[in-house]
């Protein structure tokens, strides 16, 4: 059965799961959908459209689908869409897209948004990242799976980090971090690769040596992307994971941080 607390507000056009909890004080607006098992817990805010997926916990102050801070923002019907299993603490800020984008901001399934964590206009987020205290998240920004990004970091609209990066504490993003790379500073440095969190997925000696010789080729060897992207094609023959490395570097709008 559903669990709505006494003193909460779910609007009549809300679509709840059986077993929804929403706690004191929260307040549920019109064209939100809200899947099985998911916990809301007191002084939560959110609003429509917006779908959130099934067994997803928001803790308190959270504001979950509200307008983005966009001055081009006129009011439009645009959209949020939450995965399943995600945790998202206090007082995270989660908006809706805009019509100059696609008109979504979609978060993954796994995540950890710790609290304050902002998540902008027309972001994607994949799965299973970590987003630890004042995490500052810009619009149009793409991140993929498996992402770290330490407390105070700051990523600047338009940027792409690639599944399996990870950003030190107090990082300022201004360009793109490629898949595996780590990267810390203000302005945000490469500083070699998460090898460890690989490690810790159980992937082999082999693969990370071949990533081991990736980054080299990019960062240590003075070569230009032209350049190294014959010698990481190669790599690939025999460590496929390192066609995710190449395509990050392709598709960089803004460059990559060095």
């Amino acid at each position: 059965m559903k669990q709505i607390h006494s003193t909460a507000i779910v609007d009549a056009k809300a679509e709840l799961a059986d077993d929804v909890c929403i706690g004191p004080y929260s307040i549920v607006g019109p064209d939100v959908v809200i899947g099985a098992g998911t916990w809301v817990g007191p002084h939560a805010v959110i609003t429509g459209p917006t779908v959130i997926g099934q067994r997803n916990r928001i803790y308190q102050f959270a504001s979950v689908g509200s307008d983005c801070q966009d001055k081009k923002y006129r009011g439009e019907p645009t959209r949020l869409e939450i995965g399943d299993d995600n945790v998202i603490r206090e007082s995270c800020t989660l908006h809706r897209g805009t019509i100059q984008d696609q008109s979504l901001t979609r978060i993954g399934s796994r995540n950890l948004l710790m609290v304050n964590t902002h998540v902008a206009h027309d972001v994607i987020i994949g799965d299973d990242g970590i987003f630890a205290n004042n995490v500052g998240i810009a619009g149009h920004v793409v991140i993929g799976d498996n992402v770290i990004i330490g407390g105070n970091s700051g990523i600047h609209q338009f940027c792409r980090i690639g599944s399996h990066a990870m950003l030190g504490g107090g990082t300022t993003l201004f360009k793109d971090i490629p898949a595996y790379v780590m990267a810390s500073g203000n302005p945000a440095e490469a500083r070699g690769m998460n090898f460890e969190g690989m490690k810790r997925r159980g992937w082999s000696s082999q693969t990370l040596n071949a990533l081991r010789k990736a980054y080299k080729a990019v960062y240590r060897d003075g070569l230009t992307l032209e350049a190294a992207y014959p010698v990481l094609e190669a790599l690939a023959v025999d460590a496929p994971e390192i066609q995710l490395f190449i395509d990050t570097l392709r598709e960089s709008t803004r460059g990559i941080a060095r």
